[in-house]
């Protein structure tokens, strides 16, 4: 569902991606690990139309996607949850949700059913403003906002990140059930080891801006993964 291919990326002067290369499949989890510094953040920015990438293509269904822009990335079915989620603080729940609608003709402004089975506590939030949720709660709002725009790809920039335990089970399971309905690739960014290892079908880790190792699951031991980052 989703190829980057030689992908590059400079901030200024200076280079942050060096030919990186991945592919995501329908119906698995694609988790891109590394040490901080490594280059995920960027990588996701640049496939998500976030940041210009300097060289390289990106492609959605076997098609080249337009990722100029975060709006045209959308457009095209990549969908982004960033680090930090950056839910808009004085807007409703609902009305967070609402921004989702953006890449989408009027015809499907709507908010599906299945959001609210996957996250139930948005559900009787609706009216509250976003920056009055705890971050486990904002968190499972922005994993929210990004499947509304219906997306072929869901990036997932370090969804664990602050948040207690009890959410990240929640979020793993949401996850799992996104991954098993097989109409979207799933790529995750993260940091905590157990999360993804649990979660991943496939591997690629990034160390200085390149990739360093690809590995399926199958052939990969949770103690290899954590060679691999030095931990």
């Amino acid at each position: 569902m989703l190829e980057v291919s030689n992908l590059d990326l400079h901030y200024g002067q200076s280079q942050i991606l060096f030919g990186v290369s991945l592919s995501a499949a329908v119906g698995e989890i694609t988790t891109v690990m590394g040490n901080n510094g490594a280059g995920k953040t960027s990588l996701l920015k640049a496939i998500a139309g976030r940041h210009p990438a300097s060289g390289g293509q990106v492609s959605v269904a076997g098609a080249p996607a337009r990722v100029s822009s975060a709006y045209h990335a959308a457009r095209t079915g990549i969908s982004y949850v960033p680090q930090g989620r950056e839910v808009f603080p004085m807007m409703t729940v609902l009305e967070n949700l609402q921004t989702g609608f953006a890449c989408l003709p009027a015809s499907e402004h709507v908010i599906p059913d299945h959001i609210f089975d996957l996250f139930p506590v948005l559900r009787d939030m609706q009216a509250r403003r976003g920056g009055d949720l705890s971050g486990g709660q904002q968190q499972q709002l922005a994993i929210a906002r990004a499947l509304i725009t219906r997306p072929k790809a869901l990036l997932l920039d370090e969804p664990t990140e602050g948040i207690q335990p009890n959410v990240i089970q929640q979020i793993g399971e949401a996850l799992r059930l996104l991954r098993d309905q097989g109409d979207m690739a799933v790529v995750l960014v993260e940091q905590n080891a157990d999360f993804a290892y649990g979660l991943a079908d496939r591997f690629v880790v990034v160390e200085r801006g390149a990739v360093k190792r690809r590995e399926i699951k199958a052939d990969y031991t949770k103690a290899a993964l954590l060679d691999d980052l030095a931990l």
